[in-house]
């Protein structure tokens, strides 16, 4: 009896615990059922979200508000969008686009590695159409000879950057029927030849009785340019107020503003972000710095630059200074002062080609730390024989004084006069080309070199949308046959009457000029093209403290 007493209560025990045991397994059974319900649910309506979405975009219901539609805001006006209409960079999804079935999956990717959104805020097809309520306004001037490969490109590399208005001084090639009846034909662009109507009225300027340029007066080659690029400059400050600019570069064909350290890569934003009180903003050149001999489009070809002075420590510059000039007079090849951006006030001059000034006050002005301007001297071999056959000067040591400023520009200009097209070559690779490969990193990892993509890529993507071929086609298609020749007689009629003309720095004569003796506070001496601090700058430096 006592042990049947015992099994009936283990066997009372038991039945809770087998229930208990039961209960648990049938709960984890429920929730494991639900997570794959719910793991199969939910692709599935995320693949329905998407086609809802899809089928909302193709049928034209974009949200205003959009990144999409801030494209489509940005896209050329009147023209079905295309992919070799719309500039790199600003490509849209499918979905923005006229419908059309998808071929392939791969075509669906590509759709998703695209921007919805531009890269470069102001581009509205090749005029770029700029909004009439766009501040700044900034103009650049040039004085220049080069012909369509080296303009365009350099002229809409700044239009994608904020640039609305362009004063383009032109002789020679740059001056040509072909090439100017393009430049003219560019919303924003003002082409100014130089006739002899040009020179006469130049002649009646006010510098010519002032101190500050004068000692660049009735001297040959790059002293006679200085003079030149003066004389433009202050045509344009006039002109450039007459257009309710706000801003005025004085910039060479050769060179393009670098706007690094703003909040996008726009010289407009930069600017914009200038406090009200300074009139003048300076940027510190970089020099090209090319690693072959055969650069044929130095914008397109070119991504290592050397930095200014001004945006090296200053152990640095000193420090690896005779590894970086390799045995030539300098540490840049040519100036190393930098370019200056001026904003547009009354009284408002130019003193000389890199600096602005004012007849009633000294600018304030500031050094920007990032923005730069680059600077692509003798990037091409050919460029040693284009400065040659520019200046008349006998290839020695004296008579090449009084036509260049720089002593690389007289060493350059002595090679290509007696050399022999062999020994020039090795010279400039020797002097030019950077072919030292452990050098070139080493001065790379000192941070006295420096790799900069941006305008490459930008010109690059303009040149593969069309943009250059775009403007010549328009330029030819707005001009009749008749019209074409009739501006060739013109514009040769023009050259010929500004051939007659005598050079700037003979338009009068010395004898018949009275420079003012004025006080210097306002009028010292123009900012020539300087070289960078020379090793013995340290030193001066040293002795100064």
């Amino acid at each position: 009896m006592r042990n049947y007493y015992q099994q009936q209560q283990h066997h009372h025990r038991a039945i809770p615990l087998l229930s208990s045991s039961s209960s648990s397994s049938s709960s984890s059974s429920s929730f494991t059922s639900r997570l794959l319900l719910l793991l199969t649910l939910l692709p599935l309506s995320l693949a329905l979200l998407a086609f809802v979405l899809q089928w909302k975009g193709d049928n034209g219901l974009t949200d205003p508000t959009s990144a999409v539609s801030s494209a489509s805001r940005w896209a050329p006006h009147g023209s079905r969008l295309q992919n070799h209409e719309v500039f790199p960079g600003m490509e849209l999804s499918s979905s923005t686009l006229s419908p059309k079935p998808h071929s392939s999956s791969s075509s669906d990717c590509l759709s998703l590695v695209r921007t919805a959104s531009p890269s470069f805020p102001y581009y509205r097809d090749w005029k770029f159409d700029f909004e009439p309520s766009l501040k700044p306004k900034i103009c650049i001037t040039t004085s220049t000879s080069a012909g369509l490969d080296q303009i365009l490109p350099w002229m809409f590399y700044h239009k994608v950057i904020g640039v609305t208005t362009f004063f383009l001084f032109v002789e020679g090639k740059a001056a040509s029927p072909e090439v100017s009846k393009v430049l003219e034909s560019i919303p924003g662009v003002k082409v100014i030849y130089r006739t002899k109507e040009l020179e006469e009225q130049q002649a009646k300027s006010r510098i010519w009785n002032e101190t500050w340029l004068s000692s660049f007066f009735y001297k040959p080659c790059n002293y006679e340019l200085f003079v030149k690029q003066s004389l433009n400059m202050e045509m344009a400050i006039v002109m450039a107020r007459d257009e309710g600019m706000d801003w005025i570069l004085h910039l060479d064909t050769d060179e393009l503003i670098h706007p690094a350290g703003g909040r996008e890569y726009s010289l407009r934003q930069l600017l914009l972000d200038v406090p009200g009180n300074v009139d003048m903003v300076i940027f510190p050149n970089y020099e090209s710095s090319i690693e072959r001999d055969d650069i044929k489009d130095p914008f397109s070809e070119v991504s290592m630059f050397k930095k200014n002075y001004d945006h090296l420590p200053k152990d640095t510059y000193f420090g690896m200074y005779k590894e970086s000039t390799r045995g030539n007079p300098n540490y840049f090849l040519t100036y190393g002062n930098g370019k200056s951006a001026a904003r547009i006030h009354d009284h408002l001059r130019p003193n000389g080609a890199h600096r602005w000034h004012n007849y009633m006050k000294t600018p304030n002005e500031v050094k920007l730390d990032e923005a730069a301007v680059l600077h692509y001297t003798y990037a091409k071999f050919s460029d040693l024989t284009s400065r040659r056959d520019r200046c008349g000067c006998k290839p020695t040591k004296e008579d090449v004084k009084r036509c260049f400023m720089l002593e690389f520009d007289r060493s350059a200009f002595i090679i290509a006069s007696t050399a022999t097209e062999e020994e020039m070559l090795n010279w400039y690779n020797e002097h030019v080309v950077w072919g030292d490969k452990d050098l070139k990193m080493k001065l790379l990892r000192k941070g006295i070199l420096t790799r900069i993509y941006s305008p490459m890529v930008i010109i690059q993507g303009l040149r593969e949308s069309g943009v250059f071929s775009s403007v010549i086609a328009s330029a030819q298609k707005t001009l009749s046959k008749e019209k074409f020749l009739a501006s060739i007689q013109s514009s040769n009629s023009s050259r010929a009457a500004a051939s007659e003309s005598l050079p700037s720095r003979k338009v009068v004569r010395s004898k018949d000029r009275k420079v003012l003796d004025i006080g210097a506070e306002f009028y010292e001496e123009a900012v020539p093209p300087l070289p960078p601090p020379g090793i013995n700058y340290e030193h001066l430096v040293i002795e100064a403290q």
